[in-house]
């Protein structure tokens, strides 16, 4: 094994362990905001929304200047720092004794929330432009392993509690802090890196930069409706289960299982195959139909053994993100890839802003003593009409430009 696929290997296991402390506490959110607010699932899906919405303002305004403090210091000082940040986050949530605590964590968590961010500039650091699209799926593929691993042990856990977890979570990343400060390598060379500059860092002007590739502005809009679907399953996938099947936390923690098994399978096997064979444009499309399939269908469940099949083809929908990743850093100097994801996670962070928020209200609201239509369903099948309008846009541009592999 050579220096690069061991350094691939290293920052692997990092995301993975980061991913399984983050995994681990999904389960027993539900339980927790609703025995701290002393209300229904639904009222508790509404400051699930909000918190998610604390967490994403902040690393919108914060993650360009750890990107661009990326580009000048080096990779690894930066994931430290954010795992730091993660480790408090865990702690204080672990002993929250209001809503308010919630809070305070989840702000101070997105001021360092940048991991992901510099683990996919570390990622373009060291990878071949051919290479780039199939290694970010490694990042999918640990995100996989960790949500096999962390929901199953958080639904465990929350057995005894739902603050068990949290404690869990604290060690997980602690765990992770030190392994990364005696294992993982530098992957930025003094040559590539340039100075911080404020003026390049805020949120603002780094999403404007974005405009500078012609690729990324053609296709900004896919990429907000596409990360705002998202939402449908990252913010109500709990509350849903909960409301539609009665899930307690070890089935939350089983189908959360479920899905990170066919994401590594996805992720971590088949894009391996498909886009080196079909190409990063046609794996944009051949994603969004299942996604966009996958999330009609999660709309209309209505018994639990369908969630588990309909992840199957929900799945193929992971290969859509990487292979984007792969036409657009293409199109990205060395010496920017830390800006360039910086502002690519303000971009995701400013969908995250609004996604959890609209999602979170959708499902309150269907699923409140006051409304006159009960479908817990309705961010599921918002999403698929966003995602189906993100397909258009992209297969428009894309061919309209001829951007070819």
């Amino acid at each position: 094994m050579n220096k690069k696929n061991y350094s691939l290997l290293f920052i692997f296991i990092t995301i993975f362990i980061d991913i399984t402390g983050l995994g681990i506490i999904i389960p027993v959110i539900p339980a927790l905001l609703t025995d701290l607010i002393d209300g229904t699932i639904s009222e508790a899906a509404k400051y699930s929304g909000w918190l998610m919405f604390s967490y994403a303002t902040l690393q919108f305004l914060f993650a360009p200047v750890l990107g661009g403090l990326s580009d000048q210091y080096g990779r690894r000082s930066i994931i430290l720092l954010s795992l730091f940040g993660f480790g408090i986050n865990y702690m204080v949530m672990a002993i929250a004794p209001t809503i308010t605590w919630l809070f305070i964590g989840r702000i101070f968590q997105g001021i360092m929330g940048a991991s992901m961010t510099t683990a996919a500039a570390y990622i373009a650091d060291i990878s071949t432009p051919e290479k780039k699209a199939q290694n970010f799926g490694l990042i999918g593929a640990a995100f996989g392993l960790g949500f096999i691993l962390g929901p199953v042990i958080g639904g465990f856990l929350g057995q005894y509690g739902p603050r068990v977890p949290f404690i869990a979570a604290a060690i997980f990343t602690l765990v992770n802090l030190i392994y990364g400060y005696f294992v993982l390598p530098e992957s930025l060379s003094i040559e590539n890196r340039r100075k911080f500059d404020i003026k390049r860092a805020n949120p603002i002007g780094t999403l404007l930069s974005l405009k500078r590739y012609p690729i990324i502005s053609g296709l900004l809009l896919c990429i907000v409706l596409f990360n705002i679907s998202a939402h449908a399953t990252q913010s109500t996938w709990t509350f849903f289960t909960i409301e539609q099947f009665n899930w307690n936390e070890k089935w939350i923690g089983y189908s959360l299982g479920f899905v990170g098994l066919m994401a590594t399978i996805v992720q971590g096997g088949l894009i391996r195959i498909i886009i080196p064979k079909i190409g990063n444009i046609k794996s944009v499309y051949f994603g969004m139909i299942f996604y966009i399939i996958g999330l009609t269908l999660f709309a209309f469940a209505n018994q639990s053994w369908m969630m588990f099949a309909i992840v199957i083809p929900f799945s193929l929908g992971g290969i859509t993100g990487p292979a984007l990743q792969g036409i657009m850093t293409n199109k990205i100097p060395n010496d920017e890839q830390g800006e360039f994801q910086g502002g690519m996670t303000s971009l995701l962070s400013l969908t995250a802003i609004i996604g959890p928020l609209l999602m979170t209200n959708l499902f309150s609201y269907f699923t409140s003593k006051e409304t006159n239509i009960y479908f817990p369903g309705a961010p599921f099948m918002l999403a698929a009409i966003l995602s189906f309008i993100g397909l258009l846009i992209a297969y428009n541009f894309l061919s309209r430009k001829n951007i070819f592999d």
